[in-house]
């Protein structure tokens, strides 16, 4: 997170606390704060514990700052807040007029803001008057939530955010930090930026602001010390193998996943030597077996897998996995970090696609992956050289999405299990794939591991591949499109979607037959959606 220096010019600049909240549980990963305390003339001047500043600015406070100064304010979208990246170049701890502190090269005396996260104190220079320097900083660990953010849905809402954020504004919602790089003052503090004296993003593909509190938030409901949010659920999953998975390493994974994520693995690791192991998803058997025989390095699988929703004992997965030293990694996208703690039940990492749940207005593209904060470096320092970073617009439409996730969640999972049960009642319907039916090969152990069974169904309409088509094209509310998780409801026919360019038989290896169906549901009314499901199986 990038901190600026404030300039010392006003002397009516005040600054308020929030209330002191007492009695605070400390939370797995949380944000950098800001304490109504700065140290004048101390080398080593702290931000604190557990409230945040609100900055007060006298009424002539934006008359009075240069037009450099606003159109940095801008930046973040805040117009009487100075900028997370503006500072000055003019040292000294003598107040100055206001009305020559602030000129046209914006330059004045300023006072400096170290860090502290929790017990651990980062970015503080040493032996330095620090009285005129840009402090810039990363996110970190260790900070506590107060105690009444109790449950999943109000830290979807307010970690990162309402308890601290490292971007200086009064304002609710998080400004979007648009800039490519981020500057220091003057050579000497490039110096302690390179030699670990200072902390900076330095450059956009290194980290933001804005996506600095995304990743804080997921952190905060997946109980994880650390995330990385990245440009899509792809880009997640393959960055993690690569820096994973050694040159002629060894995987396992399940025989349902993603495609494309199979294709991979399939085309791209080999060219590396990196082999795998295909395995059912209940089959631990087999698990066990690769486990003695290879030097395994990772498992990973989806849990629900798609599209047909199995799911994978991950507390004893990790188990066997961790006697034999090999990673464990769960691809948690149809579950969501509020149906299912994957880290929790053992497992080193999980991934999300953002874009589906988290994100859940159909209207951004994102991955995420989190875990410790020794892995998880490991996988940032490559994604640093192989790209793949996320927009900061594109990370406060996600910020913005997950306010309402636990509401999703909640109505997603509600019509999801109903229409299952509708569903696999129905004589047009020839099964059903959810893990929340008991009918479903792993219904004991998803009640075991999950709150609620998501938003997806998957099924068998009794037909062809021009029956069920016609089954599809007679849905009015949801779009047909290759996603899920959005509020809207959408629908697609794999066969034709994700397999059309394999042959009939070549999808029936993979499990996929021309009757089967897809169906995400959003959060429209049950009732309409119940109506038009049934209609459209009527018609058929």
């Amino acid at each position: 997170m990038a901190v600026s220096s404030y300039a010392r010019a006003f002397p009516s600049f005040e600054c308020r606390s929030e209330p002191d909240f007492s009695g605070s549980l400390p939370h797995p990963k949380a944000g950098v704060r800001f304490s109504g305390k700065y140290n004048s003339g101390s080398n080593r001047s702290q931000v604190y514990g557990l409230s945040s500043l609100i900055y007060r600015f006298p009424p002539n406070f934006v008359r009075q700052l240069s037009i450099k100064a606003r159109r940095n304010c801008s930046n973040i979208g805040v117009a009487q807040v100075v900028a997370a990246s503006w500072s000055n170049n003019q040292a000294g701890p003598e107040f100055t007029p206001a009305a020559n502190a602030v000129d046209s090269s914006a330059s004045a005396a300023v006072t400096s803001i170290g860090i502290t996260t929790g017990d651990e104190e980062v970015a503080v220079v040493e032996n330095a008057d620090c009285s005129d320097q840009n402090v810039q900083i990363k996110g970190s660990t260790g900070v506590k939530y107060a105690s009444f953010l109790n449950s999943d849905g109000s830290v979807a809402i307010h970690a990162g955010e309402r308890l601290g954020r490292g971007i200086v504004t009064d304002a609710i919602t998080t400004p979007v930090v648009n800039t490519s790089a981020y500057f220091f003052n003057k050579t000497s503090d490039l110096i302690d930026f390179k030699e670990k004296r200072r902390a900076s993003f330095e450059y956009g593909r290194y980290g933001n602001p804005t996506t600095v509190v995304l990743e804080e938030k997921i952190s905060a409901l997946e109980g994880a010390e650390s995330t990385l949010i990245v440009a899509s659920g792809m880009c997640a999953s393959t960055v993690m193998f690569l820096a994973l998975v050694p040159a002629g390493g060894h995987i396992v994974t399940t025989t349902d996943c993603y495609r494309k994520t199979r294709v991979f693995i399939e085309t791209i690791l080999p060219k590396m030597g990196i082999t795998a192991t295909v395995i059912d998803p209940a089959d631990m058997g087999a698990l066990e077996l690769a486990l003695n025989q290879k030097k395994v390095d990772l498992f990973f699988t989806e849990s629900p897998t798609n599209p047909f929703l199995r799911c994978v004992d991950i507390e004893l997965v990790s188990k066997l996995c961790r006697e034999k030293g090999a990673l464990v990694c769960i691809d948690g996208t149809f579950a969501t970090p509020l149906n299912q703690k994957a880290l929790a039940l053992g497992a080193d990492l999980v991934v999300h696609s953002a874009t589906k749940f988290l994100g859940g207005h159909n209207d951004v593209l994102a991955g995420c992956i989190s875990g410790p904060e020794k892995l998880v470096s490991v996988i940032r320092n490559l994604h640093h050289i192989l790209g793949g970073a996320l927009n900061p617009n594109a990370a406060y439409l996600i910020i913005r999405g997950m306010k309402t996730l636990h509401l999703r969640v909640q109505q997603q999972n509600s019509t999801a299990l109903r229409m299952a049960e509708i569903l696999e009642a129905h004589p047009k319907v020839k099964h059903v794939y959810y893990p929340g039916l008991p009918s479903h090969p792993e219904y004991h152990l998803a009640k075991k591991q999950m709150t609620g069974f998501g938003g997806v169904v998957s099924f068998e309409v009794d037909g062809d591949l021009l029956t069920t088509a016609k089954f599809v094209d007679a849905l009015r509310i949801p779009y047909i499109a290759p996603s899920f998780g959005g509020c809207e409801s959408i629908v697609d026919q794999p066969a034709i979607m994700s397999y059309w360019d394999l042959s009939q038989s070549d999808r029936a290896k993979y499990g996929i037959l021309d009757n089967l169906v897809r169906f995400s549901f959003g959060v429209e009314d049950f009732e309409d959606v119940k109506a038009d499901v049934l209609q459209a199986l009527d018609s058929i």
